[in-house]
């Protein structure tokens, strides 16, 4: 009890340092395992599957451990996490809806190059289910990083932090733990200065996607709305511009224009789809 009550008279220095514990137990998780087999091979994949998932059930107890007890009388566990029933069909769809509709370009593209078709397949599917590193890039990856670092980092960083502050603090670190790519890169063959270029470049576009996705999450109030988000993300990529100038000039026109007003539909929506009343959160949103 002392030692509880020491804590929680330095709540933000403990708060923000066990963010900072997690991050590095995460990427620790992946690379418990010594091999020189690349990260691509089967039984790579299946133990860090194991690490992780050893490392998703036990960050929660984690959290727990240092949730003050004036945070916990505004919401258990559950609901500190993201897991309650409430609101949770409107967490699964509109968040998801809203991506969609950024991607507008991206997926009129794949559209015109009769991707899209692919999608209606069941064999499409059946085959992806079959692919370890599908499984591991579409459905493990947004399920544990999602669980890590919005789940159980974003309820102690909001102990000291007001929700907008916190939604761009907790991001750097999700951006910072990419950066272990870079030693798989170099493994693989790359130099050290293209493995640093393009883990910066892996490093932004990744805090990017973590202030989106800790801003649905503390909006929200839902654990699945980042995760369904993050794993569509996953699946469409950081959007390839250069690619428009491989269609015609009339597709491209076309292309770019709905790049424009997807990213403007975007902004106009991401406010009110995203208000809190919709998703019954009294929780996390506190201005």
């Amino acid at each position: 009890m002392v030692v509880k009550a020491y804590i929680d008279q330095n709540t933000c220095v403990y708060s923000i340092l066990a963010c900072v514990f997690l991050t590095f137990s995460y990427v620790a998780s992946l690379y418990i395992w010594s091999s020189k087999l690349s990260r691509d091979h089967p039984s790579v994949i299946k133990r860090r599957f194991f690490s992780v998932t050893v490392m998703m059930f036990l960050a929660p107890y984690f959290t727990q451990y240092f949730l003050t007890e004036d945070t916990l009388s505004r919401g258990d566990l559950y609901e500190q996490l993201g897991l309650k029933w409430s609101g949770i069909f409107y967490a699964l769809v509109v968040p998801l809806f809203l991506t969609v509709i950024l991607f507008l370009g991206p997926l009129t593209m794949q559209f015109l190059s009769g991707v899209l078709k692919f999608y209606a397949e069941p064999v499409y599917w059946m085959s992806c289910w079959r692919d370890l590193i599908w499984i591991r890039n579409y459905v493990m990856a947004p399920l544990s990083e999602e669980w890590v670092f919005r789940a159980c980092m974003v309820p102690l960083l909001l102990q000291c932090l007001k929700p907008f502050t916190a939604v761009f603090v907790g991001p750097l670190l999700f951006g910072i733990a990419h950066f272990h790519h870079m030693f798989e890169k170099i493994k693989t063959g790359y130099d050290f200065k293209t493995a640093l270029l393009i883990s910066s470049f892996q490093f932004m576009y990744t805090s990017l996607f973590g202030v989106y996705s800790a801003y649905l999450f503390v909006r929200t109030g839902h654990f699945v709305a980042p995760l369904v988000v993050h794993m569509f993300c996953n699946h469409m990529g950081f959007p390839n511009f250069g690619e428009v100038f491989e269609y015609p000039p009339l597709q491209r026109i076309f292309i770019v224009c709905n790049f424009l007003i997807g990213f403007g539909i975007w902004c106009c929506l991401i406010v009110p789809l995203t208000s809190p009343d919709i998703y019954n959160n009294k929780l996390h949103w506190r201005t």
